[in-house]
């Protein structure tokens, strides 16, 4: 078959889709223990906050084996200044490589398809602080058409195919690592927005329902393990910024894309108003694809302080 079919990466349809749904450190006699998917909150030291975090749902090793290759896709795509809060802290990737790195990972792939001009992109988001071992780690800037391959959606309501980074789907895992954020179109951006950074096309999603666009992605990019880059919060002005940003010196981390992004939402008020994962229209419509738990009380929360 085409691309779909190296290494069972992108799992397609509804089945595999709920199947997601059950973290992999929680498979076994630890399943039994929890009401709903794993969510690791990590809060204090920033330089700490990645190894805390998955240590709460089992540790890097739950998710990365020996050999792997794994692709990191943190949001780098604005040319804007880091302190704000629009780009994914350059820091909690390195933290995210390295963990992987410690794992037995072969090779880690950084990855986005920027908005801005990828040079600028990468020199202000000071992501090559990340790049803690050159054999083995590399920056990919997604800025050619050819770096994408055409994969179908079934079960999306917005979308039947969308050209996804080939080098997403010839990777054993993918990381989510989206920075906290306000978004002009979507409220917020998390988790699963930070998919769209992944795709050639991002205008044919706005040509379409957005939100519901948003959530067909899931369908077919499923990120093995969401980190949440919640050092601090870009509140307002997002998604580019400048804006309101609060200090929040957290990281959160799970598997369930859905309760990752819904838990996150609810660290601190957007726009001064308190949100939910009901709040976020493209989480709701994840959530109704089934691809996840949208109410916190449903969650095993395990929260540490470093």
């Amino acid at each position: 078959m085409s691309d779909l079919s190296r290494r069972d990466f992108l799992k397609l349809g509804l089945t595999a889709a709920a199947a997601a749904l059950v973290p992999k450190a929680l498979m076994g006699q630890e399943s039994e223990k929890v009401a709903g998917p794993a969510i690791g909150v990590a809060r204090g030291d920033n330089a700490k906050l990645v190894k805390a975090a998955l240590g709460e749902i089992g540790g890097m090793g739950a998710f990365v084996s020996a050999g792997d290759r794994v692709c990191i896709k943190p949001n780098i795509s604005f040319a804007a200044n880091v302190e704000c809060g629009a780009t994914t802290s350059a820091g909690v990737v390195k933290q995210t490589v390295e963990e992987c790195l410690a794992a037995g990972a072969a090779k880690v792939i950084i990855l986005d398809h920027t908005i801005a001009d990828s040079t600028l992109c990468v020199e202000k988001s000071g992501i090559e602080e990340a790049i803690v071992d050159p054999k083995k780690v590399s920056l990919l800037t997604l800025t050619q058409e050819r770096q994408f391959g055409e994969v179908s959606i079934p079960g999306g309501t917005e979308l039947a195919t969308v050209k996804v980074a080939k080098a997403v789907q010839g990777a054993d895992k993918l990381i989510s690592l989206p920075t906290a954020k306000s978004h002009s179109a979507t409220g917020v951006s998390l988790g699963i927005k930070n998919l769209m950074g992944l795709v050639w096309d991002r205008g044919a999603l706005h040509r379409k329902n957005l939100h519901r666009a948003i959530a067909d992605l899931a369908l077919v990019i499923k990120a093995d393990l969401t980190l949440v880059d919640a050092t601090r919060a870009l509140t307002t002005g997002g998604p580019g910024g400048p804006g309101k940003t609060v200090q929040l010196n957290t990281v959160v981390a799970g598997t369930d894309v859905v309760a990752t992004d819904s838990y996150a939402v609810g660290l601190t008020p957007w726009y001064d108003k308190a949100f939910t994962g009901r709040s976020v229209r493209y989480i709701v419509a994840a959530h109704e694809l089934g691809l996840g738990e949208i109410d916190t009380a449903k969650m095993d929360v395990r929260e540490v302080k470093v």
